[in-house]
Parts: structure tokens; sequence; C-alpha cells
């Protein structure tokens, strides 16, 4: 799936794909705006990928100090204070997307 095709899903869909991992459906959920449910799929991926979107919603939340910690788990640095959210949401979705491709994990 390309990063192109995620997006369009999000409005279009009334649910993920089924083919998207426990972190990209997070992002899909986020983007939908349903947080909570965002949290609970980021939350069923135990890892490097799960972390990274934990570490962002929670970032996105507000809650700074858990963010950090689900950062250092999913072994990404914290995104300068200048990254918006979005930007953000669109680097982790390319990058999972891209791995999912690769078959890298």
């Amino acid at each position: 799936m390309s990063f192109e095709e995620l997006r369009a899903s999000v409005t279009k869909d009334a649910a993920p794909p089924a083919s998207l991992s426990g972190a990209l459906r997070g992002l899909w959920y986020d983007a939908r705006g349903d947080w909570h449910r965002a949290h609970e799929c980021a939350q069923e991926d135990a890892g490097k990928d799960g972390s990274w979107v934990h570490a962002y919603l929670h970032r996105k939340e507000g809650d700074q100090s858990n963010a950090g910690y689900w950062y250092a788990r999913a072994r990404r640095p914290r995104p300068e204070a200048n990254v918006t959210i979005e930007a953000e949401w669109a680097e982790i979705a390319r990058a999972l997307l891209a791995d999912a491709t690769t078959g890298r994990q």
C-alpha cells in the first residue's frame, strides 16, 4: 500500500484495510480522530513500530513524559519541537509502509 492509498482509505473506508499492521491501524484510526482506538492498536503491537506510534500518540496528547518512554522503547528520537504532529504522522506512516513493502520489521 502506498502512502496516498493509506490517506485515501482514511476518508473513504469504514474500517482500516485488513493488510495493515497494528501500528499502521493505529495511525489510520488517529487520522480519523479516534485517539482511543488508535492507542489500543498501538498497545496491541508490542514491537518497535507499535512503540513508535504509541510515542506519537502520547506526544499528540501532550503527555511528553509518557511519549519519551515510548520513543525510547521504539529506539526513535523525539521529534524537534518545530516538527508538527501532522508531519510526524506522515513520517511514521511512510516509514512503516516502506518497511511493510520490503518485509523489514
